[in-house]
């Protein structure tokens, strides 16, 4: 468990089942992720991790460790971010970008094979893009098509 000003990222539990079932976020926003209780953890290898700030869940995202990975990355020991999302009455409080820089610690920690995070953004979503930027994700200029158009992989050095 990894903790940055007030932010946990901690391993999905049942105890946060109804708070993350109660997230919502703009359509505008939904286009370009999932909700958590729209996400199905089906595999071995897929991790969900639960945002909290004072025990309680604000935000949430997938850590994959399966074959899903080498679309995006020829690195074995990469591990792929998905559905990152801030229920939407928490968001403008900072929660994703301290999330995202307790990240490479927490994964560190939690997965010490692991050596790169990788994820892909949607071109349109230019907030995400600086997000991940930000804290230090790099877009090397690869690109696939989406289910809503192109998409920039960036990877996360750790």
């Amino acid at each position: 468990m990894q903790t940055t000003t007030s932010i946990e990222l901690v391993h999905f539990s049942e105890d946060y089942v109804e708070q993350l079932n109660s997230f919502e976020l703009p359509e505008e926003q939904h286009q370009f992720t999932a909700l958590p209780k729209e996400i199905t953890i089906e595999k071995v290898g897929q991790y969900p991790i639960v945002i909290l700030s004072n025990h309680v869940p604000v935000g949430f995202f997938v850590l994959h460790a399966t074959d899903r990975v080498k679309e995006y990355s020829s690195n074995p020991q990469a591990m792929l971010l998905t559905a990152l999302s801030i229920d939407h009455q928490q968001q403008g409080k900072g929660y994703a970008k301290k999330a995202m820089f307790a990240l490479a610690d927490f994964v560190k920690q939690e997965f010490k094979e692991c050596n790169e995070v990788v994820l892909v953004v949607n071109h349109k979503n230019t907030a995400a893009q600086h997000l991940y930027a930000k804290v230090g994700f790099v877009d090397h200029g690869e690109r696939r098509i989406g289910p809503i158009g192109e998409q920039i992989v960036m990877n996360l050095p750790l």
